[in-house]
Parts: C-alpha cells; sequence; structure tokens
C-alpha cells in the first residue's frame, strides 16, 4: 500500500510540470510537505475535458452513496487490477481519474529487528505523479468534500525487496491520457503497471517519519 508521502517542489514547477490552466491553491496557500498521511489535503490535478485544474483533495475516499464520511479511512488505495470493477472505485474509475503529486513516497520493509522506513523517488529528483481517482460526498448536512485514493499495482524489480505492491506511478506521457475523461478503458489498464525500476531509488531514512506529527526536510535525508 502506499500510506505516506512527501511533496516539496516549488509551486511555480508544479504548474509548468503538470500543465496547470487553471488553480484553487494560491501561492501562499501551498507548502511542502515531508509526511503526508491519509485524511490530510493533498495536492491533485483534473482535468474537465478542456484544461488541467490544481486543487487540493483530501485523502481517502469517499463514495457519493455513503452515510459516513469515515468510509475515507478505508480507502487511502485501491488496487489497480479491481478498480474498475468495485462498487467504491468504478464510477471514479469511469470519469474521475486525478494525478497527485509528489516528489517521494515511503515504505517499510520487514526485517528481524522490526519495520525499516525506506524513501523511493526518482534517480532524476524530479516530482511524478501517483495515479488517482476521485469523487464527491455530500455530507447529512450539506457538506460538500472532495477525496480521492492512490492506485496500487505490483511492485516493480526496486520496490520488491521491500514490499509486494507499490503506487502506481505515471510516465510523464501517461498523464494525459489518464486525465482524459473519454479515455477507452484499454488504454486506462495499459498506463497501470509498476514503474521502471531503472528510473528510481530507494534508500533508508529516520525513523522519525513513522509518526506524522513529524514534517521536516530531515525526514527525505539518507541514514545508515
Amino acid at each position: 500500500m502506499c500510506g505516506r508521502y512527501a511533496l516539496y517542489t516549488d509551486y511555480a514547477t508544479i504548474l509548468e510540470r503538470f500543465h496547470i490552466e487553471e488553480s484553487a491553491v494560491g501561492e501562499g496557500e501551498y507548502s511542502p510537505s515531508y509526511n503526508i498521511a491519509p485524511s490530510q489535503k493533498v495536492l491533485a490535478v483534473v482535468n474537465d475535458g478542456t484544461k488541467n485544474r490544481l486543487g487540493y483533495l483530501k485523502w481517502g475516499l469517499v463514495p457519493p452513496w455513503a452515510k459516513d464520511q469515515k468510509i475515507g479511512y478505508k480507502m487511502i488505495n485501491a488496487r489497480a487490477e479491481t478498480a474498475a470493477e468495485k462498487p467504491s472505485f468504478r464510477h471514479a474509475f469511469k470519469k474521475k481519474r486525478c494525478l497527485i503529486i509528489a516528489d517521494a513516497f515511503y515504505e517499510w520493509q520487514r526485517t528481524d529487528e522490526g519495520k525499516i522506513p525506506m524513501l523511493a523517488k526518482l534517480k532524476s529528483g524530479k516530482p511524478f505523479a501517483f495515479a488517482g481517482l476521485w469523487e464527491t460526498w455530500q455530507s447529512p448536512d450539506g457538506e460538500t468534500v472532495n477525496t480521492c485514493t492512490i492506485l496500487t499495482t505490483q511492485a516493480n524489480r526496486v520496490m520488491g525487496t521491500i514490499h509486494d505492491r507499490m503506487p502506481v506511478m505515471l510516465s510523464e506521457e501517461g498523464e494525459k491520457p489518464w486525465l482524459d475523461p473519454e479515455q477507452a478503458p484499454q488504454v486506462l489498464e495499459e498506463l497501470l503497471k509498476p514503474f521502471d525500476s531503472d528510473e528510481m531509488e530507494t534508500f533508508e531514512v529516520s525513523d522519525a517519519v513513522n509518526s506524522p506529527k513529524h514534517n521536516g526536510p530531515e525526514l527525505i535525508r539518507k541514514v545508515g
């Protein structure tokens, strides 16, 4: 699963890299986060059929039919292999796909001594996008909540030494077709593959990342 990640690229770079034409997030509203956790706001890109829009979504998808938004705590991830068919995700998979922007993500490696936090990122140091799904939920008192989930797939060679699953990281070329609300299902399926191992690196980081209360650049530094 993917349960923690980091985004620290500057605002101007995000606008350029992800071809943002409209933003609900002002430069002053954006701040780097080195330990993004479920239920927090995450920076995402959606497309309305004509332009890319940047905004915040709450991490943990709540289907429109849900009676309580607490269901989102169980829906931070969706398996790429079954998302198109699962009642909780199939509507979003058809029409509400998004990019969730990141610079790195964390995974915990099981060892005889316990779990070791590992950071995974691109060797290039550039930001990338997770394949995400989003939904809008209305509470009984009329509150509108926009939520999302991150798709996961089988681990690639690099991540396979740490965990058997990994988030779906889209290639730059795959981002536009993923956002296209009219995209054919067979094209989408081709995008949901493990990312190229040769473009990634992983290393051990401080166990301070275990608590979302810690959120500073020291969390992404290599230790050991």
